[in-house]
């Protein structure tokens, strides 16, 4: 029972008090009562009567009922005795505890639904001996107990009564429920024993059996120590539930006072014609948090949102934030697509859609099975160069295809301004987020595969340089927290797999060539193209053209014209066109009902397209003296070029032209030198290089031309020009010469040998060092090719002649 069953302001009824308790002191002013050796019990439910306490009981069981009635006619004396379980109905004598208290009825209060209250005072503990009958009530035998006192005398006691005292008065203070009344009767009680007892049948314990063992106690002293012990856990406990209901008083002030504001605000709002728009915010904010974003980004969000809430639909600031708001929700953040990690797959993807290019597949397997292994890796940057038309963008798609993820594009050709990297600041007027953050956003998840084209194209003006701000995108360790101006919030592109391209990697920026990993995509071989033609590109350009297989089958014979005389090139772009060119025409004969050939061949092609636009140089005019085939690298692949030397009476003076790169004329100053001064090797005499002018050509002065390769090629053709002898047929050569006579490796190697087949050259002379880059290229493409390998320039003066 709480404290407030106890006192005189508490009504049982609307009309009846509850009899106050005795005087402070413990003594009592009833009648004394005798004490009969069997008691009629009455079994109480959650309660506990302590001796002289009084407390109310609602009788409602017929049993009780009628033991009450019969006891109050006679001697009001009865048994209160706690049972175990208080859901039982009707107990069991094995149900009741053993310890009780001898009780007095004082009063009997008739309830308007017909049951009883009666009001109990406690007396005289007992313990049950026996119940000697159970019909119609509980009786029992029992014996009473006395409270045992110390014998050294009260100060003791008087100091744990103190604390008790204290105790109960902290919990009344902590227990709002409880009158401080109650508070004022604690402080004027003296007895020892009916302080004990009081508070002990007043205090609400959880187990009802920590009042059971306060019964059963004899010794005073352990009562109140037990007492004492119980009162500070349940002081602990209400301290720890006051400070909890202190925190969610707060925090529901909190929220009151923000629901209460933001009402004032809407109110105010809809009388100014504010913000009309409360649905559109709300499934914003329900988007919002719906979004895998960090906390950072959840809370910028919603200090954004309410800003917007806060500002007039007719302000030129409302459409900058709302489109703020929503592009910040639309962007995927940590929304990733799951890798499909088959290996065998993605090799199969790649190699349907792109012939060769099996150094890019390699890297791109190795970093599938990587990811299988460890689960999670930073994704490579690569950087994808050669010339134009080998399919460098078209496999960013392929990529993408094989891991199942999304694609994006930019194209970086042209650009000048970096705030198309970065985005620009919404302090200005029409900002909008850099080309990064826009294809993450267009492809849907914060791991696409970013396709950057043309990346050595990238240019820079006063309005800022772009491959500076491309420096943060392309590097692994710093893109994990890349800043767009329009975004203002830091977004992890760690995930992203980015792949460039490039067609001249000495135009991009050194720095950024440093963050990508550099992959040669070279120029395909008419054999190759063969292939890509035959499997890729007619089968394409018959879909597109509404044609089935059998109405455009060409002749490998047919696609070889194609290659050789009609195009110029080392990707397949050029031949892609005439195959459509091809199909176009049969397309337009079968719409007219005209006939078709079964397999288009070699006169076909020639009368669809035409005259061949490509007459490849077959080393014309190589027979006479003075003139020596080269190689040359170009962005469109290889060509060869043929380097004339004419000898005319003179100064000794040295002239080039043909439009020559400063490299190249050097190689003529360094081939002049070296047999200058070795004049015995060509069977001349020194005079000959005074007496006679000498001068080198490269045709098509039209074309600039630049680079190292030439080197041993202006040797040969001065070497021929003095001999006056032609080298033999059917040569061509590569590589670089120092002043020493040793010739140096050069590169483009599979591109050159493209333009010597094409060129009908049977023999190709190299540096020895490039050996290897010929065994990198499969054996069918270099069949029908002889290489002679040589390491000085008398090795090929040797070999020419």
């Amino acid at each position: 029972m709480k404290f407030s069953d106890l006192f005189l302001q508490h009504s049982v009824a609307d009309d009846v008090n509850i009899i106050p308790v005795m005087n402070i002191e413990g003594g009592q002013d009833l009648p004394e009562v005798q004490l009969p050796d069997s008691l009629p019990v009455i079994a109480l439910r959650n309660a506990v009567l302590f001796p002289d306490t009084i407390i109310p009981i609602t009788v409602g069981r017929e049993k009780s009922v009628k033991l009450v009635r019969e006891v109050y006619a006679k001697d009001r004396i009865l048994g209160a005795v706690s049972q175990k379980d208080a859901k039982l109905d009707d107990p069991k004598p094995s149900d009741l505890y053993d310890t009780g208290t001898l009780a007095r009825i004082i009063k009997i209060i008739e309830m308007p639904d017909g049951g009883i209250t009666i009001i109990l005072q406690g007396v005289k503990r007992f313990k049950i001996i026996d119940i000697i009958n159970t019909d119609p009530y509980f009786i029992a035998s029992v014996k009473y107990l006395e409270d045992v006192k110390s014998q050294r005398g009260s100060k003791e006691l008087d100091a744990i009564t103190g604390s008790i005292k204290d105790a109960a008065l902290l919990v009344i203070k902590l227990s709002p429920h409880l009158p401080q009344e109650a508070a004022f009767a604690i402080k004027n009680i003296e007895g020892h024993s009916f302080l004990i007892n009081f508070i002990s049948s007043s205090m609400e314990f959880d187990n009802p059996m920590e009042k059971i063992a306060l019964l059963r106690e004899n010794r005073l002293k352990q009562r109140a120590l037990k007492l004492l012990e119980l009162l500070n856990k349940h002081i602990d406990l209400l301290k720890i539930k006051d400070d909890i209901q202190q925190k969610v008083r707060v925090e529901i002030d909190q929220q009151q006072r923000e629901y209460y504001l933001n009402n004032q605000l809407k109110t105010i709002q809809e009388e100014l014609g504010i913000n009309n728009n409360v649905q559109e915010f709300n499934d914003l904010r329900q988007l919002g948090k719906t979004k895998m974003w960090s906390k950072a980004v959840a809370d910028t969000f919603e200090k954004e949102l309410q800003k917007l809430e806060r500002t007039n639909p007719n302000s030129p600031d409302y459409n900058i934030q709302l489109s703020y708001v929503k592009f910040l929700v639309e962007l995927p953040w940590n929304e990733t697509s799951k890798d499909n990690l088959d290996l065998k797959h993605a090799k199969k993807i790649l190699d349907n859609d792109h012939f060769g290019l099996d150094t890019v597949k390699d890297r791109i397997i190795e970093h599938l099975a990587v990811l299988k292994l460890k689960g999670d890796m930073k994704s490579p940057i690569l950087c994808l160069y050669g010339p134009p038309g080998v399919g460098k963008t078209s496999l960013g798609k392929s990529i993408a295809k094989a891991l199942d993820r999304n694609y994006g594009r930019i194209s970086l050709g042209g650009l000048h301004d970096e705030s198309e990297i970065r985005g620009h600041r919404r302090t200005y007027i029409g900002a909008m987020p850099g080309r990064i953050i826009s294809s993450i956003k267009k492809a849907g998840t914060s791991n696409p595969i970013i396709v950057l084209d043309e990346i050595d194209k990238v240019s820079s003006d006063f309005r800022g340089d772009p491959a500076s701000a491309l420096l943060e995108v392309l590097d692994p360790e710093q893109n994990t927290a890349f800043h767009d101006n329009y975004l203002d919030i830091d977004y992890d592109l760690s995930k992203v797999l980015f792949i460039t391209t490039a067609n001249d990697i000495h135009n991009v920026h050194p720095a950024l060539r440093d963050r990508m990993e550099m992959i040669n995509v070279s120029g395909y071989l008419a054999e190759e193209k063969r292939y890509i033609a035959k499997d890729h590109l007619i089968p394409k350009q018959t879909e597109a053209h509404g044609l089935n297989a059998d109405q455009l089958k060409i002749s490998i014979k047919a696609i070889d014209t194609i290659i050789d005389e009609y195009t110029r090139e080392s990707g397949v772009r050029g031949l892609d066109k005439q195959i459509a060119k091809v199909a176009r025409i049969t397309a337009k004969k079968i719409a007219m009902n005209e006939k078709i050939p079964d397999t288009i061949g070699v006169a076909e092609v020639k009368a669809i397209l035409g005259t061949p636009t490509n007459q490849h140089d077959m080393q014309k005019g190589n027979e006479g003296t003075g003139v020596v085939t080269g190689l040359a690298w170009t962005q469109n692949g290889g060509e060869i070029l043929f380097v004339e030397c004419s000898i005319s009476k003179g100064k000794g003076i040295l002239s080039t032209t043909g439009n020559l790169g400063d490299v190249m004329k050097e190689s003529s100053i360094i081939a002049f030198q070296y047999l200058k001064s070795h004049p015995e090797k060509l069977g001349i005499s020194y005079k000959e290089f005074v007496d006679k002018d000498i001068h080198i050509h490269v045709p098509e002065g039209a074309i600039p031309k630049d680079g190292p390769s030439a080197g041993i090629t202006m040797v040969s053709a001065m070497a021929s020009a003095f001999n006056k002898k032609a080298v033999k047929s059917g040569i061509a050569m590569t590589g670089e010469t120092t002043l020493r006579g040793r010739v140096l490796p050069v590169g483009g190697i599979k591109e050159k040998i493209l333009a010597a087949k094409r060129a009908g050259i049977k023999t190709i002379i190299l540096s020895a060092e490039n050996e290897k880059d010929i065994k990198e290229i499969n054996e069918q493409y270099v069949k029908g090719l002889t290489f002679k390998y040589v390491k000085t320039v008398d090795e090929v003066l040797d070999f020419i002649f």
